[in-house]
């Protein structure tokens, strides 16, 4: 097993940089819980990957150590956070690459770079060794040229773990040999918010066909209805930039990281310290996040978004209690071009609109390739299954590669 990490995730005597400049020095005094777990299944570990600044992209842009491309179009993103992880696998580089999620940054490039990409469930894999962006969203999982290559390393990382204390303690299925191809009899949700007139129609062409093809195998497929989804993008944003402001707090120059040389107070030294080491789209979502949490916003913002993440939570368990999967895209659009919305948050935000439903609910995802536009851009289908039902996913997306 040949495996790239991406550079949020630590192990000891390397560098972690997080893709910023706050901590381009910094070296990991320790493995993170699914290093050590690889290295003890004799994976071999090739090397870190590049990501957008502290997990906060969706492009791969935003590092301070330059732009990720993606090797089916150089001129065009790979998708983020975790771009470099992506790129590395359909680059042939590794068999297999660590990526993190929080809002869809191993399902979003996956799908743009045409590999496979598994989110698990939120407490499925140990967060120790991940630098945290926002705690409670935050989960590890694989990249693959294959389903099974992600079923493998997924058997591996995942476990409980009393270094983590959100880690489930529940048991870890053998998920290489539960990938049959079977799928007869299984209950497929389409929900109708996912598809209306605004998907591009070749995403939503190349979807449908393998939709009927898993009729033919023998599944039924249903429309289901997650009503509250026009508002994960705004819960989204509202939550995460809130724990990101607590979480990024602990860069200030003091402790660790980089320090600000020319400071003539302490106050200074934390103003120009993290001035100089955080990068544009860190800075935006850290004020976000602070103005969110502040006095007189906390109740109409971060209280409130806390309890529309709950009515999200409730879309799902009473879609899975009509269904057993859901399938739906993974992206609005094929890859954009390198500088295409940098200059537009919103638009760059909305590229994770089909993906941050499930880490909002803390449920599993996988996307797979699922054919290519006209431009020959690759195409991603999403997957979406009930709390560590990860089998049912993979079962689904491995009859689906077989097609």
């Amino acid at each position: 097993m040949i495996v790239a990490v991406k550079d949020v995730i630590c192990m000891k005597g390397k560098r972690i940089t997080c893709g910023s400049r706050i901590l381009e020095h910094y070296v990991s005094p320790y493995d993170a819980t699914v290093i050590q777990r690889l290295e003890a299944a004799d994976a071999i570990i090739i090397g870190k990957t590049n990501m957008d600044e502290f997990a906060m992209g969706s492009s791969n842009e935003n590092s301070a150590f330059g732009v990720v491309r993606n090797p089916v179009d150089e001129s065009r993103v790979p998708g983020g956070s975790s771009g470099g992880s992506a790129a590395a696998v359909a680059a042939g580089c590794a068999t297999t690459t660590l990526g993190s999620e929080t809002g869809g940054s191993i399902r979003q490039p996956a799908a743009l770079c045409g590999v496979i990409g598994l989110k698990p469930t939120y407490g499925r894999v140990s967060r120790y060794g991940l630098v945290a962006f926002a705690s409670s969203f935050d989960q590890i999982g694989p990249f693959g040229q294959s389903v099974y290559d992600v079923a493998s390393v997924l058997q591996v990382i995942a476990g409980h773990d009393p270094c983590d204390s959100t880690s489930a303690d529940l048991p870890v299925s053998d998920y290489p040999s539960l990938l049959t191809g079977d799928v007869k009899g299984l209950r497929v949700g389409l929900p109708k918010e996912y598809f209306t007139k605004a998907l591009d129609r070749e995403i939503a062409g190349s979807i449908m066909k393998l939709v009927d093809r898993l009729k033919q195998a023998g599944a039924v497929v249903k429309e289901v209805s997650l009503p509250h989804a026009e508002y994960t993008i705004a819960t989204y944003y509202i939550l995460t930039t809130a724990e990101a402001s607590s979480n990024l707090a602990r860069y200030d120059g003091a402790r660790y990281g980089r320090r600000a040389q020319d400071a003539g107070d302490l106050m200074d030294m934390y103003v120009k310290s993290r001035s100089e080491g955080f990068g544009e789209e860190v800075k935006r979502r850290i004020m976000l996040g602070t103005y969110v949490l502040s006095a007189g916003y906390y109740d109409a913002y971060y209280r409130k978004g806390q309890k529309v993440r709950r009515l999200i939570k409730e879309d799902f368990d009473n879609a899975f209690r009509a269904v057993d999967c859901l399938i739906t895209p993974t992206t609005p659009s094929t890859a954009f071009r390198i500088g295409e919305k940098v200059d537009d948050p919103l638009q760059m935000y909305l590229s994770d609109v089909y993906t941050v439903s499930a880490n909002l609910a803390g449920i599993p995802g996988i996307s797979i390739p699922c054919g290519k536009d006209k431009k020959g851009l690759p195409i991603g289908l999403q997957i979406l299954g009930r709390q560590f039902d990860e089998e049912m996913i993979l079962r689904v997306a491995d009859f689906l590669e077989r097609e």
